[in-house]
């Protein structure tokens, strides 16, 4: 295990000392009990807040932050239906929502077109503490399988959670930690579920028991399996194909057979895609003490996955071994990644009284995380992180119309690469900030206000490279409530400072297929921002819309060069069989515009039954300073649904459309529009209690093939073929 610098030990005990958080994850309104499925499992609960209000976990001085941020929450029986191994494939639904869907086994979420660094994906309330941010083949750490809910917050405000949240931020609410005290001597969650499309089983619960007058004592676990994911028609898309055929053609013509054999095979390799097996674990135990308005509360867990990571045709960077020791033929060895991470947390709410101060609100999260990418059975690259954070907030009690609070972070990670394909250097982050979000409500009228001030430090000593950056950032938004609907507009200006990767990236990425170089002379990135919504109630309908436009000054981002590189960064022929393609991390102007739009109807509200109609829009457009688009941006994406529920079932169908995406930059491919069509049937067999759920699902109905245009492995890792899901939810 790595040991921290000292350096930032005085200011991380300030930090600790006198500096508290805003703890986001369980301290909202007054926890229901658990086995209170009331708020838990609410069928027609709109993805988006009604009216804006904000009834997730977030801290008492923003519970109600209706114009800063804009949030999703996806919990009980949706949560079930798009249950998954991984978070951003969980989130596909949420509109202005993506995965990477690099692989089963690893996809992260991306909104509003922004993935990687400017995406928080937050544990509780502090990060992951993981290597998911540092490329689309890394994991997110995190098991939903025990999870209670799942936030999505965007807009200015989610910078009250870091500099890296400038896209937004998705909070996983687990219960590692105890979040409330049980009625019951003993609760107990579990969940299962068996799917079709990769033979994949899944099985996870947690036990609660409360002792001691006070305390209340967590453990839960999960495991799941699957195979390889069964596709419809071809793995690879047509132009690949085609390339791959013209290389048989002219292998056979040079007398190399078993060679054109090899890639004809490839060419015509359909129905599955290879290697893409996931096998995950996860445990973890916590312990809670409740008393008189206040809380302190531990935990600790392991995570555990190994999954396959499906080889690029077209990248031409292949791993050999000797056949025997004669020197027989050479074969291909597949590549798959297996991470650990333990995780320790603390938790804190502290009820101050009536005075100016309201409530002390803490939350520490320490990781230590290791990576491996395997080469067949041969250890190819390590990566080591060991992260520390925490977050500290004072929430003011109301003065008259202002309510708000105010507090700081702090965000130390060691991260450390091992292996002759460690293409980032060693490098040490350390980051600071003080935060404040403050509210004035006038009548109909309210006024917010947040601001930021954070101090990173990111060095190599393998490099000798030493950065500092400040960045102050700011948002203000102004919204009126036109009594039940409420109108308004935000603006920002955010910054954020280059990550490790982007700035310490310098080699061959065997999981990727990539050779990637940063720039130790990246400047901080910037950003003006503009977003104006309605949300709220139109008679029936609940609806909420949201247009935003971002300009960025020194955008970064990973560019692909067009060129090839062997393992040593030299130039080589693309049709060299070490030749890898050169990605660049570059620094350019950049404008983002999306529109975000959702309604629910209705339509039949009668004793015992009732229809209720959905339908969501996405667009997202970017575009870099010399004109080119910004690489892996969503396209247009436009769903419906209709829901009927009666006392014991819920019946479900969806349609979900995606445009082509064809405004791409140079040597990055194209997408073709898709549509699937899903169905479930939830039924919950004791009458009066929601308690139990049995729920069957079949997507993607009609087996069509579709490419995630936000994937880096889209041209050979198609979307899922027809899937039929079989789960069952219990709480008691």
């Amino acid at each position: 295990m790595k040991k921290f610098s000292t350096s930032g030990l005085p200011l991380l005990a300030l930090a600790l000392g006198l500096v508290p958080r805003v703890a986001m994850a369980q301290q909202a309104e007054p926890a229901p009990q658990a086995g209170d499925e009331a708020d838990f499992d609410d069928d027609f609960h709109n993805r988006s807040n009604e009216a804006g209000e904000i009834v997730v976990t977030a801290s008492r001085s923003i519970r109600e932050l209706d114009i800063l941020a804009g949030t999703s929450v996806v919990e009980g029986l949706e949560l079930q239906r798009s249950m998954d191994g991984q978070v951003g494939e969980i989130l596909e639904e949420q509109p202005g929502v993506s995965g990477t869907g690099f692989t089963p086994g690893a996809s992260r979420p991306i909104l509003r077109g922004f993935g990687g660094e400017r995406i928080r994906v937050l544990t509780d309330g502090v990060g992951t503490l993981d290597a998911s941010n540092t490329s689309d083949d890394h994991a997110v750490s995190i098991n939903p399988l025990t999870v209670e809910r799942i936030e999505v917050l965007r807009g200015p405000a989610v910078l009250l959670y870091g500099s890296q949240a400038i896209g937004g931020a998705v909070n996983v609410i687990d219960k590692r930690i105890p979040l409330r005290l049980t009625e019951e001597p003993i609760h107990i969650d579990t969940l299962a579920s068996y799917d079709t499309v990769n033979d994949e089983y899944r099985v996870g619960g947690s036990v609660d028991v409360p002792f001691a007058n006070g305390f209340v004592f967590h453990l839960d676990g999960s495991y799941l399996d699957a195979g390889d994911l069964d596709i419809p028609g071809f793995a690879l898309t047509d132009d690949l194909r085609a390339d791959l055929l013209a290389d048989a053609l002219e292998e056979e013509g040079e007398g190399e057979f078993d060679e054109a054999a090899e890639l004809r095979e490839q060419a015509n390799a359909r129905g599955t895609v290879p290697n893409t097996f996931v096998e995950t674990t996860s445990v973890n135990g916590g312990l809670a003490f409740f008393s008189n308005g206040s809380s302190f509360g531990f935990g600790a867990g392991y995570y555990d996955s190994t999954y396959g990571v499906p080889e690029n045709p077209a990248g031409g960077h292949h791993h050999h071994e000797e056949g025997g020791a004669g020197g027989g033929e050479e074969e291909e060895e597949g590549v798959s990644i297996g991470l650990e991470q333990f995780r320790a947390d603390f938790r804190a709410d502290l009820d101050l009284g009536s005075g100016f101060l309201d409530r002390m609100l803490t939350r520490v999260g320490y990781s230590d995380y290791t990576h491996t990418e395997f080469e067949g059975s041969e250890v190819g690259t390590v990566f080591d992180v060991t992260g520390f954070e925490g977050r500290a907030e004072f929430v003011q009690n109301p003065v008259g119309d202002l309510r708000g609070s105010f507090g700081g972070q702090f965000y130390i990670r060691d991260f450390a690469a091992v292996g002759e394909e460690a293409f980032v250097a060693p490098n040490q982050t350390e980051q600071y900030g003080f935060f404040t979000l403050q509210e004035l409500s006038l009548g109909n009228f309210q006024i917010e206000g947040s601001a930021r001030y954070e101090t990173t430090d990111a060095r190599s000593n393998a490099l000798g490279v030493d950065r500092h950056f400040d960045v102050l950032s700011g948002a203000l938004g102004l919204s009126y409530d036109l009594g039940g609907l409420r109108i308004g507009v935000n603006g920002s200006r955010v910054g954020r400072a280059p990550a490790g990767e982007e700035l310490f990236a310098d080699g061959p990425h065997v999981a990727t297929g990539q050779y990637e170089v940063g720039d130790v002379n990246l400047d901080v990135e910037r950003a003006w921002g503009l977003e104006g919504f309605v949300r709220g109630q139109v008679g029936p309908a609940t609806v909420n819309l949201t247009v935003f436009k971002s300009w960025f000054d020194d955008y970064i981002f990973l560019d692909n060069t067009g060129t090839f590189v062997d393992e040593e960064g030299t130039a080589v022929p693309a049709d060299d069989e070490e030749a890898i393609p050169l990605f660049t991390y570059l620094q350019q102007d950049a404008n983002y515009f999306g529109v975000e739009a959702e309604v629910s109807v209705p339509l039949i509200e009668n004793d015992g039954f009732a229809v209720i109609g959905e339908a969501s829009a996405e667009y997202v457009e970017a575009e870099l300073d010399d004109g080119s688009p910004v690489p892996r941006i969503p396209p247009l994406g436009l769903s419906g649904a209709l829901t009927a529920t009666t006392g014991a079932f819920d019946v479900r169908g969806e349609v979900e459309w995606f445009g082509e995406q064809d405004d791409v930059p140079a040597f990055e491919s194209t997408t073709d529009s898709f549509t699937f069509v899903n169905a479930s049937v939830a039924w919950r067999p004791i009458r009066g209690d929601k308690n139990v759920t049995l729920l069957a699902k079949v997507e993607n109905i009609f087996d069509q093939q579709g490419r995630r245009a936000t994937s880096f492995t889209r041209d050979y890792v198609p979307l899922p073929g027809r899937n039929f899901s079989l789960s069952l939810r219990t709480s008691f």
